[in-house]
């Protein structure tokens, strides 16, 4: 939207007596210089446009004025806009990676998936906006993945493009065998089947204290026990209850027994059930310690709608301003409006003199 505008139309008040100024020197001008008994002669003569443009000096020195007065006014030309302020929210995502997280006991597009997997695809679009989401365009998002230790995989961050090339890194310990076909690296694969649940939240709380932003968010999600770690899961609440940070924990699965592949002694590839164990007493205790809410995603729709409860929870403030940008335009009406006067002094001293 444009507007027009005068910043100083009082100005505008020096538009009457200039007109009444005009009409004076007009008259003024109609007046006889020198007296004769009779101008009958003269009345034959024709007129010629140098006279006719002598008695239009006094309107050109009032066009010339009355353009000055107009530069005096400060004619602005703005433009308005309507800018959308947002206050965004700081996330940490707290992503389990342990052993458990790849039972295949999740779909997606109709294929059978591990849980890990799933809760990659569905993080994704909650960052990115696909899947029926809305996204989170204007929030600080940061990555943390644990199994049997914590580990910071992106700080908070507006470039959600790097965030997510990042989220494609987690992944859960595979076995590196050697040439004789033993596992080299065993030990590392047993601490990974561990869970340390308060480990991960006290880093997320670490990554979230800082924060200016008026919501602190901490989207937790496992699908086990804390069985790993230095930090015990209510000490790691009560850190994040102290700086104001709500934990939205979401238990994936639940107890029982979920499909999981294995490989056979002949190299054939099989599912064998195996039990599993969900912690939900740990996680309601981290969400309500924390003002925050405990979900159960036991397939990828559910979880999807988890995400979705925790959009409507968690919305970005967004305040709408109207401002105008102002440009000056006195210019144009100053300088033609001096050359206007400046020609009607010139044309008065000059080829219209009069005498006396």
């Amino acid at each position: 939207m444009t507007e027009l505008r005068l910043a100083e139309p009082i100005w505008l008040l020096m538009s009457a007596p200039l007109l009444l100024a005009t009409l004076i020197s007009l008259r003024v001008e109609r007046r006889g210089a020198v007296i004769y008994s009779s101008v009958r002669l003269l009345e034959s003569l024709p007129i010629t446009f140098a006279q006719r443009l002598k008695r239009r000096l006094p309107w050109l020195r009032f066009a010339g004025v009355s353009m000055v007065i107009i530069a005096l006014a400060r004619p602005q030309h703005g433009l308005k806009d309507f800018q959308i302020q947002t206050e965004g929210i700081s996330i940490v995502m707290c992503m389990d990676r342990s052993g458990s997280m790849q039972a295949l006991d999740f779909q997606l597009a109709g294929d059978r998936v591990d849980r890990l997997e799933a809760v990659k695809a569905v993080f994704h679009d909650f960052v990115a906006g696909k899947g029926g989401l809305p996204g989170r365009p204007d929030d600080q998002i940061g990555l943390v993945s644990f199994g049997g230790f914590a580990e910071a995989k992106a700080p908070l961050t507006l470039d959600h493009g790097a965030l997510l090339d990042v989220l494609e890194t987690v992944d859960i310990a595979q076995p590196v065998y050697d040439r004789e076909g033993n596992v080299i690296n065993r030990r590392y694969l047993e601490e990974e089947r561990a869970t340390a649940i308060g480990d991960a939240v006290a880093l997320a709380v670490d990554r979230l204290r800082d924060s200016q932003a008026a919501s602190k968010v901490i989207i937790l999600l496992s699908d086990g026990e804390n069985t790993a770690g230095a930090i015990e899961p209510q000490d790691a609440a009560n850190a994040a209850e102290s700086f104001g940070i709500k934990i939205y924990s979401i238990g994936v699965g639940a107890t029982g027994t979920a499909p999981f592949r294995m490989i056979d002694p002949f190299g054939r590839e099989q599912l064998v059930r195996q039990n599993v164990s969900l912690d939900e007493a740990s996680l309601k205790m981290l969400a309500e310690t924390t003002k925050g809410r405990y979900f159960n995603a036991k397939d990828t729709n559910a979880l999807k709608e988890v995400y979705q409860d925790i959009d409507q929870l968690e919305k970005t403030r967004l305040e709408g301003r109207l401002y105008t940008e102002y440009r000056e335009l006195f210019q144009w009406w100053l300088l033609p409006g001096l050359a206007l006067i400046i020609t009607e002094l010139t044309l008065r001293c000059t080829r219209f003199r009069s005498l006396p």
